[in-house]
């Protein structure tokens, strides 16, 4: 399965050490990998590569280099749909029609959601976590066009909580999404994301990378945080994926082309 590592924060910290120990399990991620600065405003600073983050030169060299933020996102890719090309990398980052960011990392795979097949003709690459940010994006700007106004702050929490309710059930949906404002946690597979406080600053990722107390996060339940606070908790959808070997198995034989 894909990793991923996200941070927000109050205050600007450094995040180059747990950076770099996120990116040595490329090892065993070798698909690609990618990563997303934020800091204030719409800006996104996206950098990432098609190829095993343990043989990018580029990153070896920008994580030598102080990084410094209050928002970031970062994602070892281990593909189950979608080739080895840089289009296939996560994050992916689309905008509403307010211009407002929004930025998607997923470990997980989509088995049944016929509301996303229509976006295989307009997406960029093949993925289907593509395919999950274009029916966000698009349902963002259905309800802005529907009230002739941007959307607030818990509107905006109500929309990515109703998407995550109806996708979870019968597919694996580990997602972590930033919109500018809110860092947005969703899991529903057992033991396979934490979050980590550090005063102003909270830490999620795939498996603990200290030796700090890391906590799984809320279970089935989306949840916000807010320049590093716990902000919001959605609903409770009780959509817990649990492994299924033959699906599994056509998923590799797919993205095999056999």
């Amino acid at each position: 399965m894909c990793e991923l590592l996200a941070i927000s924060s109050k205050t600007p910290i450094r995040v180059n050490d747990i950076l770099k120990r996120f990116m040595s399990h490329s090892i065993d991620m070798p698909n690609g990998w990618g990563l997303a600065l934020f800091d204030g405003g719409d800006s996104v600073n996206l950098e990432k590569e098609p190829q095993p983050a343990f043989k990018s030169r580029y990153l070896r060299e920008r994580i030598r280099r102080p990084i410094v933020t209050r928002g970031m996102m970062a994602h070892l890719r281990l593909a189950t749909r979608g080739n080895m090309d840089y289009e296939n990398c996560h994050p992916f980052v689309r905008r509403d029609n307010s211009g407002r960011a929004w930025t998607l990392i997923h470990n997980g795979t989509i088995f049944e959601a016929p509301v996303l097949d229509k976006y295989v003709r307009v997406q960029e690459g093949f993925t289907d976590s593509e395919r999950i940010l274009f029916y966000l994006v698009d349902k963002i700007n259905a309800q802005q066009d529907g009230q002739r106004r941007i959307l607030r702050r818990e509107e905006r929490f109500e929309t990515v909580n109703s998407i995550v309710c109806e996708l979870a059930p019968n597919n694996k949906l580990n997602l972590i999404i930033h919109d500018g404002e809110l860092f947005y946690v969703h899991t529903n597979y057992k033991n396979s994301l934490f979050v980590r406080q550090d005063g102003d600053s909270a830490f999620f990722s795939t498996v603990p990378l200290d030796e700090e107390k890391w906590n799984p996060v809320e279970f089935t339940t989306l949840t916000a945080y807010q320049e590093g606070e716990f902000v919001a908790a959605g609903t409770n959808h009780g959509a817990q994926y649990v492994d299924d070997a033959a699906k599994t198995k056509y998923l590799y034989m797919d993205f095999a082309e056999l």
